[in-house]
């Protein structure tokens, strides 16, 4: 067990080994009794402890597996286009067809390697066929890290590129683990704190989970939706997708992807496909807003507007373009707001006009925002825009049935995807969530089939709010599939959840601490916004 949690847990409790005989009788208070996880072999050894952080905040550590064996490594070598490939001048890649890979595989072995072609299945989910994948090639299995990268070093050297892999992150279900998962779990029937999103100083840049869990002294936290990573793709630290905070609409949803919206602080919590309208209105006319606090003309994950390329649907990891946009911005974005050609109306705190500026980008006036128009917008924003008069920004969230979702200052809404659980069956959507690529395998190969650290939150049937994550990409725990991640979320109890920001993200802090092992060399991830349980302060 994970020394970080035994040396933040005054007052542990063990509460269960799963398979095995029954933990000492405790007189601290005990969750309800959920099911073992449906991870790996029935038999496997499952442990849980538990200790209340403050009223109605419990943190539970599940280890599944901890025994288990050690399994094989591998370098699993990209796949160029080949002579046989539908594609031969496609970039390499992990998957291809099955003559690509074997072509790869009697390549490989004729200069001395060990090499073979596997065939990856995957299986069906609520909106996706599932079935074969494509082929991949690896060469060799061996017992260490170290002599699967001196293998790689060797290929390399002949002229191929690939990575080294341990094959208990394939995602096969007959693995004996480890996991690793810790669980917060919000009770409103007796939390008398906040639960809510934080995204720090401002929006464009990262922060560590931990420094925005220490800047608002909250008791703990966990990193929370998909943000801008690269600055090609917009600012760093913006949301790729819905943000509410404090009840404020501060980015736009990606059109009709699932939300974990979370009301009065934790105690009316949903997940929600979400969409939006928005408008900027001057005297006697308004034009429709195409985004909120994000760089005009960049939109990640996509499903924006029919005119964005490639596509106004979404698409993850994929940031669409369109040269005629109208983005408002709000004094959360930060210091400067960003810089380019077209131009940009000032507004005062009292929301009046006091400057068009071009090119656009530049400070805010005080309590004050702005509005920027490219391409054709331009001419529209001009017209509007008049100095000293009044220019406003009004937007409308709706929910996937229509209806107008409301924002108290008890509001978070924070952006997500796939949806796993619906009504407490498994419903696990990446192609409507924009996670099936076409043409790119590849892609929910990496991202949906294998397993990889996981964020995931949402609502049991009492109403209360369960956030989770699971440490993964090592041999100490092997992480989830997004399959794997829904079947967890059902049997914690889960009625609806929603997968969150993963991989290097995933962190979950207590007591000022980071109690999970996030997977990045470099440690804890700088992230776009957090999930924060904050204590009671009346």
């Amino acid at each position: 067990m994970n020394s970080k949690f035994l040396g933040a847990a005054t007052g542990l409790a063990l509460l269960a080994t799963v398979g095995a005989s029954p933990a000492p009788a405790s007189s601290a208070p005990r969750p309800v009794p959920v099911r073992a996880l449906p991870l790996g072999a029935v038999d496997l050894t499952e442990t849980r402890s538990t200790r209340t952080l403050q009223p109605g905040v419990t943190l539970t550590r599940i280890v599944r597996g901890a025994d288990a064996p050690a399994l094989a490594w591998t370098v699993e070598i990209a796949i160029p286009g080949g002579a046989t490939s539908p594609d031969p001048d496609a970039p390499p890649t992990a998957l291809k067809d099955r003559a690509s890979a074997d072509e790869l595989t009697a390549d490989v072995e004729r200069v001395g390697f060990d090499a073979r072609a596997e065939h990856v299945m995957t299986p069906a989910v609520a909106d996706y066929a599932g079935g074969s994948l494509g082929w991949r090639v690896r060469v060799g299995r061996f017992d260490s890290q170290s002599a699967a990268t001196a293998e790689l070093t060797l290929l390399r050297k002949a002229g191929y590129a690939g990575s080294a892999v341990y094959t208990g992150w394939d995602g096969d279900p007959a693995d004996r683990g480890p996991w690793r998962i810790d669980v917060l779990t919000i009770d409103p029937a007796r939390f008398g704190g906040e639960l809510r999103a934080s995204y720090g100083p401002d929006l464009e840049n990262r922060e560590k989970t931990s420094q925005l869990a220490a800047s608002a002294g909250a008791t703990a936290g966990i990193n929370a939706g998909f943000f801008v990573l690269d600055p090609k793709a917009g600012a760093p630290g913006d949301p790729a997708g819905v943000g509410v905070y404090d009840g404020r609409l501060l980015s736009e949803p990606v059109n009709g992807r699932p939300g974990l919206v979370i009301r009065d602080s934790g105690r009316r919590s949903t997940v929600a496909r979400l969409t939006w309208e928005g408008r900027v209105v001057g005297r006697g006319a308004s034009q429709v807003l195409d985004g909120v606090d994000r760089v005009p003309g960049l939109i990640r994950n996509c499903g924006g507007t029919a005119d964005d390329t490639p596509t106004s649907l979404p698409l993850h990891d994929v940031t669409c373009s369109d040269h005629d946009e109208l983005v408002a911005f709000t004094p959360d974005y930060g210091l400067q707001t960003p810089r380019g050609e077209g131009i940009e109306a000032v507004l005062n705190a009292a929301g009046r006009v006091v400057e068009l500026r071009s090119p656009r980008g530049g400070p805010l006036p005080v309590g004050g925002s702005t509005v920027q128009a490219t391409g054709s917008r331009v001419a529209e924003l001009t017209a509007l825009a008049q100095a000293g008069r009044p220019l406003r920004v009004e937007t409308t969230l709706r929910d996937g049935k229509g209806r107008k979702v409301a924002a108290s200052p008890t509001t978070s809404m924070l952006n997500g995807g796939p949806e796993l659980v619906r009504d407490g069956r498994l419903h696990i959507t990446p192609a409507t969530d924009g996670m099936v690529q076409p043409g790119n395998p590849s892609f929910y190969y990496g991202w949906m089939h294998k397993r990889n650290p996981r964020t995931l939150a949402g609502v049991d049937a009492a109403g209360r709010t369960v956030l989770v994550t699971a440490d993964g990409r090592s041999t100490d725990a092997l992480g989830l599939s997004i399959p794997e991640s829904a079947a967890v979320a059902r049997a914690l109890g889960l009625r609806d959840a929603v997968n969150l920001d993963g991989g290097g993200s995933t962190t979950m802090v207590v007591d000022g601490a980071v109690i999970n092992d996030p997977s990045d060399a470099a440690g804890e991830r700088p992230v776009g916004d957090a999930l924060l349980i904050l204590p009671d302060r009346s």
